[in-house]
């Protein structure tokens, strides 16, 4: 009697310790799982306050604005129902947030022409811009599959971002050439005026009414014309070497006899 009540205690007590450990285990994936959510909130916040902080650089409409506010919005409370030390700091900044996007909503509409849009000055900047401009049109674009970006503010956001990436394109292809040309690398320079016009003409066939490519093709065939007309100048004399050629086969040839 006594050995059944004490194998029916150990069994009991090997439940027991089998129960705690299923739990345990439970709870830790629970908080793996935790972590890992919050940590990919936190890198959709980082991700797209970083976009806004940079929207200085370009024309940006108040409409890709509130774009980039509701996702971070959207993060901020995902991020704050997930509990952790920062809890509180999350549901304060959601707090600030639902203060500007209803200050945009209710305020006037922002839609910024790009025709005024001029390249940064250093490489630097303009590769940082690059960046930026390809980081917006990946979240615009994986908004708009969610659902959560209206089809006709996405199609006038991704044209204008499409417009944005050519002029950047097209000027630091032209920026480049006027540097090799005046390093008088005319083949490079060359090179890289054809493949802008090529660029150009093929935006021009699709948008024959925008403005900045007409004045950009007229830009890029005067500098090819100056290019062309700079490595004739620089190409050595052809006749003149072809005279000295003469003056010296009539040097060595054979006498004649009288």
């Amino acid at each position: 009697m006594i050995f059944t009540l004490v194998l029916i205690l150990i069994g009991a007590l090997l439940l027991l310790v089998i129960g705690i450990n299923v739990i345990q285990q439970h709870k830790e994936r629970a908080e793996a799982e935790r972590r890992t959510e919050l940590a990919r909130q936190r890198a959709i916040i980082d991700e797209t306050e970083n976009v806004l902080s940079c929207t200085g650089m370009f024309p940006c409409s108040t409409d890709i604005i509130l774009i980039l506010y509701k996702r971070v919005k959207e993060a901020l409370a995902q991020a704050a129902n997930l509990g952790g030390g920062q809890a509180a700091d999350y549901r304060r900044r959601l707090n600030d947030l639902n203060a500007q996007i209803d200050a945009l909503n209710n305020g006037p509409k922002q839609n910024p022409m790009i025709e005024h849009f001029r390249l940064p000055d250093t490489d630097k900047q303009i590769l940082d811009l690059v960046k930026v401009l390809k980081k917006l049109k990946a979240i615009l674009r994986a908004e708009h599959n969610k659902g959560k970006v209206d089809p006709t503010v996405f199609a006038q956001e991704e044209a204008r971002v499409d417009s944005l990436q050519l002029r950047i394109n097209v000027d630091s292809m032209l920026s480049r050439a006027r540097t090799a040309s005046f390093m008088k690398q005319y083949g490079s320079s060359k090179q890289m005026v054809t493949k802008a016009l090529s660029t150009l003409h093929a935006i021009k066939a699709m948008t024959p009414n925008d403005p900045f490519i007409s004045k950009k093709v007229d830009e890029a065939k005067l500098l090819l014309d100056e290019i062309m007309g700079a490595q004739k100048l620089s190409a050595p004399n052809a006749p003149q070497q072809k005279n000295e050629e003469d003056d010296i086969d009539v040097l060595f040839q054979p006498k004649k006899k009288w």
